[in-house]
């Protein structure tokens, strides 16, 4: 299998995490549960036969996806298929950092997947073939950035705030006052919320709460051992029951399921 990454330079990294690339998937398992991030992913599928979303782990019915995609800031996991030997290339952007490239308000994509040429009409198919002629993961980034580059609102760098407020809410874990970002930016608390809906996608509580979960995922995969008590406290949860019931609903699972089933890949868990 073959797996690289690259972080695209300015203007697209204020925006862009990382872009990424795999071919030759190799698993032994069918399905995977996509946990969620806040964040909003561009995917393209670089084969002919087509990729499909589940509506849960072990039922049939499913949505068909063939060319790409755009997967707009989750609530809860995602449950996708998991081909051996598929080829994909994705964006991952930064919460609210796939607004610019839109034209519409990023909520009206909250838990949704939709083809992308819903978003972009011909030009996705015309991006999809121009990245399915380069010879190399390299040049296929190439392409990638172009593409971005091409669609970025032009007034974006200039709109600074709510990047400000989601950087600031990333750096505490999900654990900031939103009151108090309103008044460090000098917002009212319904102005600052509206905005974030239209530029993240969820609410600054909602986003809050994914980051604090991913957090604790973070925690975990760092080996250092796992006593559930401490971690609950150390990231901000009011007691273990509260830490429990907000693992489960983003990840569908338990927290001792959960280090039972997770994957090689961050976010990733096979569905056994």
């Amino acid at each position: 299998m073959v797996f690289v990454t690259h972080i695209p330079g300015p203007p697209l990294a204020a925006f862009v995490e990382r872009f990424w690339y795999y071919s030759g998937l190799c698993v032994a398992h069918g399905r995977e549960r996509v946990l969620p991030e806040g964040t909003f992913e561009l995917i393209l599928n670089l084969e002919s036969s087509p990729r499909y979303l589940y509506e849960d782990e072990t039922g049939p019915r499913a949505t068909a996806y063939r060319r790409g995609w755009l997967s707009g800031a989750q609530t809860r996991y995602l449950v996708i298929d998991a081909t051996p030997g598929a080829s994909l290339m994705g964006v991952h952007f930064r919460p609210g950092g796939a607004a610019p490239f839109l034209g519409f308000p990023a909520c009206e994509l909250v838990d949704q997947v939709v083809e992308m040429d819903a978003c972009w009409g011909a030009a996705a198919d015309v991006l999809r073939e121009t990245l399915l002629a380069a010879a190399s993961p390299a040049a296929k980034f190439r392409v990638m950035e172009g593409f971005l580059r091409r669609r970025l609102d032009p007034d974006a760098l200039d709109r600074r705030s709510v990047r400000y407020l989601v950087s600031r809410l990333s750096r505490s874990a999900g654990c900031g006052s939103i009151s108090s970002l309103a008044r460090e930016v000098g917002w009212s608390h319904k102005h600052l919320i509206d905005r974030f809906r239209k530029e993240v996608g969820v609410g600054p509580k909602r986003l809050c709460r994914i980051l604090r979960f991913q957090q604790v995922l973070r925690t975990i995969e760092s080996g250092n051992g796992v006593l559930w008590a401490d971690l609950a406290a150390a990231c901000g949860y009011f007691d273990q029951a509260h830490f429990i019931r907000e693992f489960q609903a983003f990840s569908g699972l338990n927290p001792k399921r959960y280090l039972q089933e997770r994957g090689e890949y961050l976010n990733y868990v096979p569905v056994r």
